[in-house]
């Protein structure tokens, strides 16, 4: 779990990992990766305040390099909200995540729909599931160039769209205006996954609801 200054998710996404049976450690980015890391968090926050833009400070952190090595050999990396924007920024995943179309910050829970269950981050779900995680972002609504997201489309990476509760995917249920209701997409390889919507929030049955485990127990 990668903590930089600003994050403010890494130990309730620790807590959430401990549910599905893993143990996580936060490393301080400037320590880089410890030698035998089996898997990556970059968790949401605010990481240097969002100033530039939104992940734009930590993705330029020497430990992403780290990251990216990792990736690159088949370790399991998630970037969760803030860590999305991480994510992107530090070119894990296309696209970006910029103001969302409100221009407020949102903190409501949306329903999401499974668009693929043959990936690690999807395996506990079936293809078309609805599920339920809540979102706290002012900068998730998802843009990419319309060439490139065609070619994510026909890549079949996307993970996640939003939705309404019968799994329509429609205008009214995109909570920020990302392009083609994306929430959720794979980078060039299975093993990395981006996300604005928060699985470690919907992962403890104290908090309401257990929708968000199938996503963590990719690294179990």
């Amino acid at each position: 779990m990668i903590r930089f200054g600003g994050s403010n998710c890494d130990r309730d996404a620790v807590r959430a990992l401990e549910t599905v049976g893993v143990d996580a450690d936060i490393v301080w980015h400037e320590d880089g990766l410890p030698a035998d890391t089996e898997g990556v968090v970059l968790p949401g926050g605010f990481s240097y305040g969002d100033y530039l833009r939104a992940g734009a400070m930590a993705a330029r952190s020497p430990i992403l390099n780290d990251v990216r090595e990792a990736a690159e050999s088949g370790t399991p990396v998630l970037g969760i909200c803030n860590g999305a924007q991480i994510g992107c920024e530090a070119g894990l995943t296309p696209g970006a995540f910029t103001t969302n179309r409100s221009a407020r910050f949102q903190c409501e829970h949306v329903n999401l729909r499974v668009e693929r269950a043959d990936t690690p981050w999807t395996a506990a779900y079936d293809e078309g599931d609805v599920v339920e995680f809540p979102i706290a972002h002012g900068e998730g609504r998802f843009e990419i160039p319309d060439a490139e997201l065609a070619a994510v489309e026909d890549e079949n990476r996307v993970l996640f769209r939003y939705c309404d509760a019968d799994g329509n995917v429609t205008d009214d249920a995109n909570p920020n205006g990302s392009k083609h209701n994306v929430a959720g997409l794979l980078g060039a390889d299975e093993t990395v996954a981006v996300m604005m919507p928060h699985p470690e929030r919907a992962a403890l049955p104290l908090l309401g609801g257990t929708d968000g485990q199938g996503v963590l127990e990719a690294f179990a």
